[in-house]
């Protein structure tokens, strides 16, 4: 079986994600470290995608800076959404070469992962034909959106654990005006361990994608990654 590294970085700020993205990505594609997924809370942040209408974001700059909230145009699809605290980012890093050349695949597995994690608490999730994301009855629980570049994947989904949902009261999450957005907390009544969530998370990613498990700390992690630059420096 391929082998996946899992490293839990922690609460972080967006920019320092995005960058550590940046290095595995081109780790990954000079073939000197496998596949990798970063498990990460951030600080407040609102992103917008490629696609995404600025008049989405109904917050103005004096709010953002009033309430410490993060703004980044990014290079994943999608439109504009929330990240923070109690919500599970999750950023595959995979070749896609060693798996399968489809992107809508990709996604709908990413889409599987969430809804099995969501029935090992009892919950019944599912799609919507029209969007993309895991949805339970007519709320979004989960966010999608990804980058693919020569078939290695960044980004990746945003799962809302214990989110305070508040924060979506300021955009119009992925342009979507007609639906609402839920958490696992909100659905069940009761705040959940962030951590238990990851594991029913990784076991369902490593099932799906048919990886034996190495989880690593982010120094495991940054340590790999030096090593690799220092490679490529020599040759």
């Amino acid at each position: 079986m391929k082998q996946l590294l899992v490293v839990n970085i922690g609460r972080t700020k967006y920019a320092d994600a995005w960058e550590l993205q940046k290095q595995i990505f081109s780790a990954r594609l000079a073939q000197r470290i496998g596949d990798v997924l970063i498990l990460t809370e951030h600080d407040p942040v609102f992103t917008l995608g490629k696609g995404a209408d600025e008049n989405h974001l109904l917050a103005n700059t004096q709010e953002l800076n009033e309430k410490k909230i993060d703004m980044f145009w990014i290079d994943r699809g999608g439109d504009v959404t929330f990240h923070g605290p109690g919500q599970i980012v999750g950023y595959p890093i995979l070749d896609l070469n060693q798996h399968y050349l489809d992107i809508h695949r990709y996604l709908r597995e990413l889409e599987e992962m969430i809804i099995r994690s969501l029935n090992d608490y009892g919950i019944d999730s599912g799609r919507e034909k029209e969007f993309t994301g895991v949805w339970v009855k007519n709320e979004k629980i989960a966010a999608l959106g990804v980058k693919v570049s020569k078939w290695i994947t960044m980004h990746g989904f945003a799962f809302n654990v214990n989110t305070d949902l508040t924060f979506f009261d300021r955009i119009i999450p992925c342009g979507i005006f007609h639906k609402g957005i839920t958490s696992l907390q909100n659905v069940l009544g009761k705040t959940i361990e962030i951590a238990d969530v990851h594991q029913h998370l990784i076991k369902h990613f490593s099932n799906i994608f048919s990886f034996e498990v190495k989880q690593i700390s982010k120094e495991q992690l940054l340590s790999l990654l030096h090593h690799t630059e220092v490679a490529v420096e020599e040759n």
